[in-house]
């Protein structure tokens, strides 16, 4: 059966006090409950009370999930204002130390800080999730193997996070840094059926290292109660319009890996300490590095690696219909990522309230 490759964008939001510019957590209740009244299930909480959760609908095409995502961060804006907060598109925030910040009163949560301690406090960062369905379970994983290939590649487009506790850290995105702290993060092994995949949860649920496979917090993964794949590499861009055109790229990516096998041709699989390699360069350096080029072992400058994946997909683009919102990923390579921009105006300003307060804008862009 050929998937129906809907698709479902979730965004974690920052809290900030427009005085200080810190993450302030003790309205972010308040705001939740009336977000909630607004936007029922599209709106949750997160582990830290500075942290708000949007995820659209089941959308069956990217204008659908476009529309859907800057109807929520526009409600979210206007609700935070509301609140006397600002909200904040950025996957760590600038100088906020996680030793300020409460969590949200919820016995999953404390089941996590109590398996987790230091680590799991320690996680104060905002992410983009794009879950793609794909209802057959077996196709799931034969794409899920292949589409570890372009992770890092997608995480380089979404790169957000170079400052953490008040520092410039060397890295585009600090936030897979801290995720990486977690068990069972990162790019997962790749398996050779849907059953092996089971077998694996089955074993950490029958050992009590997890209660279910929610708690696999991997770059991608099956969702467990969901017919999708989901991909978690992402750090949250500062425009909604990246986070479409990301999430546009995730979905031809899909479609394009389900065609060659519908062929009987397979995207050749490399191994987890390959793809990791590449995951490293993009989170050290972002859009400004060199990845591997596994097929000619040779580095190549990201752009142009981006580049030639943009052709790779483009045979499915039209049938998606995505088109407009994958050509955004041309404009995200000469603007800069996140990272880049945040960066440059602390070289210019040297002040990170001027950063969060350029986060802050950057995030009401285009809506």
């Amino acid at each position: 059966m050929r998937p129906s490759f809907t698709l479902g964008i979730e965004e974690e939001y920052q809290t900030v006090d427009p005085e200080t510019r810190d993450l302030r957590s003790h309205v972010a209740t308040e705001m939740l409950e009336h977000g909630k009244l607004r936007l029922e299930e599209r709106v949750k909480a997160e582990m830290h009370q500075s942290v708000i959760e949007v995820g659209t609908r089941v959308c069956h095409n990217i204008q659908e999930a476009k529309e859907d995502l800057y109807d929520l961060r526009r409600n979210m804006i206007r609700l935070a204002k509301e609140n006397g907060l600002v909200l904040v598109a950025g996957a760590t925030h600038p100088f906020a130390d996680w030793r300020d910040q409460k969590i949200y009163p919820d016995p999953r949560y404390d089941q996590v800080v109590e398996d987790l301690q230091l680590v799991a406090r320690a996680n104060l960062i905002f992410g983009l999730h794009v879950h793609v369905g794909i209802e057959d379970r077996e196709a799931a994983i034969r794409i899920m193997n292949s589409l570890r290939y372009f992770l890092p590649h997608i995480l380089a487009l979404s790169t957000n996070s170079p400052f953490w506790l008040g520092m410039e850290t060397g890295y585009k995105s600090y936030r897979a840094k801290v995720f990486e702290n977690f068990p069972r993060t990162n790019l997962p092994d790749s398996f050779a059926s849907y059953s092996e995949f089971e077998n694996y949860v089955n074993l950490l649920i029958k050992t009590k290292s997890i209660d279910n496979a929610k708690k696999l917090w991997w770059d991608v993964r099956p969702h467990p109660f969901f017919n999708t794949i989901e991909v978690r590499i992402c750090d949250i861009p500062m425009r909604a319009e990246e986070s479409v055109a990301i999430a546009a790229l995730i979905q031809a990516t899909a479609l394009k890996l389900f065609t060659l096998h519908e062929r009987n041709i397979d995207f050749r699989q490399y191994s987890r300490a390959l793809l990791m390699e590449n995951k490293f360069r993009a989170v050290r350096y972002g859009l400004e590095g060199k990845l591997i080029d596994f097929g000619k072992e040779t580095e190549v400058p990201e752009p142009e690696l981006i580049e030639e994946y943009l052709q790779f997909v483009d045979d499915v683009v039209d049938e998606l219909d995505s088109r407009n919102e994958i050509n955004y990923i041309r404009t995200m390579l000469k603007q800069g990522s996140g990272a880049d921009r945040q960066l440059k105006v602390w070289r210019e300003t040297g002040d990170l309230r001027a950063v969060v307060d350029y986060m802050a804008q950057e995030t009401r862009v285009g809506l």
